[in-house]
């Protein structure tokens, strides 16, 4: 039975195999790379790529990584596409394939369909004298001085420096293409990127009955009740024509209190802060949570062009939509 001290071991012996194999690929990203992505770039319909075993996996994350990076991607495992799969690759396409080899007899069968239409072939082998290298437009080259299994075997550092290299020419190209934030998170809606970027106040807002109103003449006591029904920790003072003259917060009723203020004829006029934040329904949830962040409050009220208020929102609503 091996020692914790013999786990952790292996383990570093690992980290640092793979860590070089990382490391040596800097030195590959030459002139053919810049030329991977060019042709990448230039392509008119998607990139298929392509791999088998552990570079399959590797390949199918490749392809996720550049269709949600602006680049139409999307893996055909190459045992499949030689029993009808093949259709999938139109003349528009390129075709990125990986084979550490560079002999997989699945990707090489493929070789003379793609070359026959003329498609474009870019590979990741560790053999620049492979079939597959030889016959790819560009190679680039992903071999690695080890494995990091102790027997060899085990595709480890091979598989990490695959991975390094698709990534690559991933954020490459989403560099080329001025891909933004906004345009990974409309890839990605019902992630937590895509809520914050796309998500708006007047998606997440209290609004209608839902908001808590009074107005200034309406006496502390009552006000308490409103509050109380409502739970925002807060009402909004309206008047007659819905416009907000102001906000009275938990916070201030601890104040009143603390001044002794008649609750039961005190007019919340009297009492409630004038100058309250405020934004408009179109703005992004992101944004009206760094307005709450930077001072310190828990709630917003939503204004239209006129000062009427149409919403109300609170730091719950922005934690209960995953924007928080």
């Amino acid at each position: 039975m091996s020692t914790d001290q013999q786990f952790c071991d292996l383990g570093l012996a690992v980290v640092q195999t793979e860590a070089k194999a990382i490391n040596d690929l800097t030195s590959r990203i030459d002139e053919n790379f810049a030329k991977a992505c060019r042709l990448l770039l230039s392509c008119e319909g998607r990139i298929v790529v392509v791999g088998m075993g552990k570079s399959g996996h590797v390949g199918n994350k490749i392809a996720a990584t550049l269709a949600s990076t602006g680049s139409p991607a999307f893996f055909v495992h190459p045992g499949e596409a030689s029993h009808g799969d093949l259709g999938m690759i139109t003349l528009k396409d390129v075709v990125l394939a990986l084979s550490y080899s560079g002999e997989t007899d699945e990707i090489t069968l493929l070789l003379p369909f793609i070359k026959r239409l003329g498609i474009p072939l870019v590979a990741l082998t560790g053999n620049p004298n492979s079939t597959l290298a030889k016959a790819a437009n560009i190679h680039l080259d992903i071999s690695v001085h080890k494995e990091a299994c102790p027997l060899g075997l085990a595709p480890t550092s091979s598989t990490t420096a695959a991975l390094v290299m698709g990534d690559a020419l991933a954020i490459a190209m989403l560099e080329a293409r001025g891909f933004t934030a906004e345009d990974f998170a409309l890839a990605h809606p019902n992630g937590s990127l895509g809520r914050r970027l796309l998500l708006r106040v007047a998606d997440v807002m209290r609004s209608g009955d839902a908001i808590p109103k009074v107005t200034p003449d309406t006496k502390l006591i009552h006000t308490l009740v409103e509050m109380s029904q409502k739970a925002m920790g807060m009402t909004t003072v309206l008047n007659t024509e819905d416009q907000l003259l102001g906000i009275f917060t938990d916070g201030d009723l601890r104040r009143a209190i603390d001044r002794k203020i008649d609750i039961h004829h005190t007019p919340i006029g009297d009492i409630m802060v004038k100058n309250c934040k405020t934004i408009p329904h179109s703005m992004l949830a992101a944004e009206a949570l760094n307005i709450m962040e930077t001072y310190k409050i828990t709630v917003l009220i939503i204004v239209d062009t006129d000062n009427k208020v149409i919403g109300a929102l609170h730091m719950h609503d922005l934690l209960r939509a995953g924007v928080a």
